[in-house]
């Protein structure tokens, strides 16, 4: 019996220092950010690159860098990905962390060299879960986890529904952004209704969630500057940012 129980004793004590040394393992980040980008078929290939140059100018902004070096562990972990239908999710720029100017512009070079890949009609609720997956599965543990989707229509042609997508991925502790975007070149505001609202009603949730409108081409890069800085800036305690 005493051989048995400390047999048993042994075995959780090693547990325990495997799972401290897989935390130990975790790189710590402020944030975990997946940016899902809409790459469906009202996406020509000019506005794929017009929505990324509008990104790689954003998360290089000094306004930005500056923003993740005010976060917990003043660091970020970042993904860039293209979402069509349910069977085309592409990882244009996969995870890497952001702390400075330099590692900001490896990721914005990174992400105009890549091709696009991604197409098809919509599917918003499989784009979510592809981004949950993203998160669970990677190497950091973030203080906070965020999926930011843009897109410029709230309809879901295809693969799962964004309700029940929606409920699991609040329900991991993630949060889910919105960018409601009225035009590149542009496919312009939905005729039949009101796209912010059905980001709203439809999409977002979780801690803190919130729509951002990109409702012409001059502003789409000052647009997403801002969504990042809101969704980077740690406001626990002090409130939503001053943004100029």
């Amino acid at each position: 019996m005493f051989h048995h129980k400390l047999g048993a004793s042994l075995f959780l004590l090693m547990t325990f220092w495997s799972l401290s040394s897989v935390a130990q393992e975790e790189t710590k980040v402020g944030l975990e950010l997946v940016l899902l980008a809409d790459a469906t078929g009202s996406i020509d290939d000019a506005e794929i690159l017009f929505q990324r140059e509008g990104y790689a100018k954003a998360i290089t902004d000094p306004s930005v860098i500056s923003a993740i070096q005010t976060t917990i562990y003043e660091r970020i972990a970042v993904t860039y990905v293209e979402w069509g239908d349910s069977n085309s999710q592409d990882i244009v720029v996969g995870w890497q962390i952001i702390h400075s100017l330099e590692s900001a512009q490896q990721f914005a070079k990174e992400l105009l060299r890549q091709p696009r890949k991604a197409q098809g009609f919509n599917a918003i609720g499989t784009a979510l879960l592809f981004g949950k997956n993203l998160i669970e599965n990677n190497s950091f543990w973030g203080f906070r986890r965020v999926i930011d989707i843009s897109a410029d229509s709230a309809n879901n042609w295809d693969g799962l529904p964004i309700e029940l997508a929606r409920q699991e991925v609040i329900a991991a502790g993630i949060t889910i952004n919105g960018l409601a975007i009225l035009c590149r070149y542009c496919s312009g505001r939905p005729n039949n209704y009101d796209l912010e609202l059905a980001f709203k009603e439809q999409i977002i949730g979780g801690n803190g969630a919130f729509v951002i409108t990109a409702d012409n081409t001059d502003t789409f890069a000052n647009a997403v500057r801002k969504k990042l800085i809101l969704e980077i800036a740690d406001t626990s305690n002090d409130g939503r940012p001053k943004i100029e």
